[in-house]
């Protein structure tokens, strides 16, 4: 039996945090434009857009003199420069985790979001010389940062000790969450001290800071790690010699594409995000003209959902399992019962938020509690891909990854020329589409999600 080794300062948890980060730059950098954006646009005063349909939470203090640019954009080319990201995203998330079995996902991992830095580093000389440009930028970062999350998975292949896999994993994915929590926020203050260009450098610099970290100190697998210890070698790789290797070569596509249960995932997958996209890239912009916060409130409570959303996916996953290991609660009721909950609760206080009126509070606190409680369905339909196919999982998340970035591409579309005017009545329709896509996932996943691993997912091991 092999002893464990030491969590505290071993290799294994150091690429947890490192990656963590890494995930962290990679969303901070998705969604900073979408508060700069508020500040890039011209005052349209002719118009009755430039003020609020509330009234203005304004702050005593006086807006600085900025040097910056704006531009005069309509509200449907706003709607490209926010969902152009994801046309390059969905491109990369099948070829990510087939390059990253083949090329090491050290290197792709780390020049992917290398990438999306550059490229966040080139954004206000791109917005100068056109909106065209601005959506190419946004583009070719999308095409970096979607190797992330399937290389990731490529990488935790060699790395998790199985009975570690849960910890590691949740340590390394909620970067993400962490990401948007801090640059929401951040980037208000920022807009609003210094101007809406420092947004793009400052996480630029936190992004080829954390580029150079991970260079020096990861490696692809724990045989070549030149620093880990023999004790945690040993430990690391006599884990995972019992595992399915996660290079087999046989991939049996056809019993991938007809299964059921998997379009159960894409389905529960796609109507997620539509509601997480839409407000991801929208809520900056509802916040500024619908309920008449400054940028610099707008960030701090543009964040408060997402926030929300990470506290309870980590603490749904204590829940999750020990539900399964301590009451013997079946896999599959626990998963449909958490992507319910996950999904029709965002859904209730979605369209609930668009009745809140100026009543701002209400609103803010609306919009906070639809998002949190979608945190929860992290334990539902979005890690039963492991219950159903451990050995294909990075395939599958790849697979559904691709169909849930289409939401990416066409929600904050729709949702901007269906708010054409900036009216209440409007985001209504915006919220109401959003939550009856939600609604119809949940009971799609509800009726075809299964919990134990498919038979195809099995007759490779037979062969061998």
């Amino acid at each position: 039996v092999l002893g464990i080794s030491p969590a505290c300062c071993s290799s294994r948890y150091g690429l947890a945090f490192l990656s963590c980060y890494g995930f962290f730059v990679a969303y901070a950098l998705r969604v900073n434009l979408s508060v700069a954006m508020v500040d890039m646009l011209k005052n349209r005063s002719s118009a009755n857009t430039s003020s609020s349909v509330c009234p203005h939470h304004s702050n005593p203090v006086p807006k600085h003199n900025h040097t910056a640019s704006v531009y005069d954009w309509d509200s449907e080319t706003q709607g490209w420069i926010l969902g152009s990201f994801f046309y390059g995203y969905i491109l990369t998330q099948i070829p990510g985790g087939y390059f990253a079995r083949k090329y090491g996902a050290k290197w792709l991992f780390g020049i992917g979001i290398l990438c999306t830095v550059i490229f966040t580093l080139l954004t206000p000389v791109a917005a100068d010389l056109g909106a065209g440009y601005l959506i190419a930028v946004r583009v070719l970062e999308g095409i970096g940062e979607g190797v992330s999350f399937p290389a990731m998975h490529a990488m935790w292949a060699s790395w998790a000790p199985p009975l570690e896999r849960s910890r590691l994993l949740t340590v390394s994915y909620t970067g993400a969450q962490l990401g948007t929590v801090v640059a929401l926020p951040l980037s208000g203050q920022i807009c609003f001290y210094l101007d809406w260009t420092y947004v793009f450098y400052i996480f630029g610099a936190v992004g080829l800071l954390w580029f150079f970290l991970w260079a020096c100190f990861v490696s692809n697998n724990p045989s070549s790690h030149k620093r880990i210890t023999e004790a945690e070698k040993t430990y690391i790789m006599g884990s995972l010699k019992n595992e399915l290797s996660p290079t087999t070569d046989y991939i049996p596509w056809t019993s991938i594409l007809k299964s059921m249960p998997l379009w159960a995932i894409v389905v529960a997958h796609f109507s997620y995000n539509w509601t997480f996209y839409t407000l991801l890239t929208l809520l900056p912009t509802y916040m500024n003209d619908i309920l008449g916060f400054s940028i610099q409130q707008n960030g701090m409570l543009s964040a408060l959902p997402y926030l929300g959303c990470w506290l309870l996916a980590l603490l749904g996953g204590q829940l999750a399992d020990l539900l399964r290991e301590k009451y013997l609660i079946r896999t599959v009721i626990v998963r449909k019962a958490f992507t319910i909950v996950g999904m029709v609760g965002p859904a209730v206080f979605l369209v609930a938020a668009g009745y809140t009126g100026c009543n701002y509070v209400l609103a803010v606190a609306c919009l906070s509690i639809s998002s949190s409680l979608g945190g929860i369905s992290a334990s539902g339909f979005n890690i039963n891909h492991l219950d159903i196919a451990p050995s294909y999982a990075g395939i599958l998340l790849g697979i559904t990854n691709s169909f849930a970035t289409i939401p990416g591409m066409v929600g904050p579309v729709i949702a901007r020329t269906l708010t054409k005017s900036n009216t209440i009545p409007e985001w209504q329709i915006v919220f109401y589409i959003s939550a009856a896509i939600n609604i119809f996932g949940a009971i799609f996943f509800t009726i075809f999600g299964k919990g134990t691993v498919q038979p195809w997912a099995v007759q490779s091991i037979q062969i061998q």
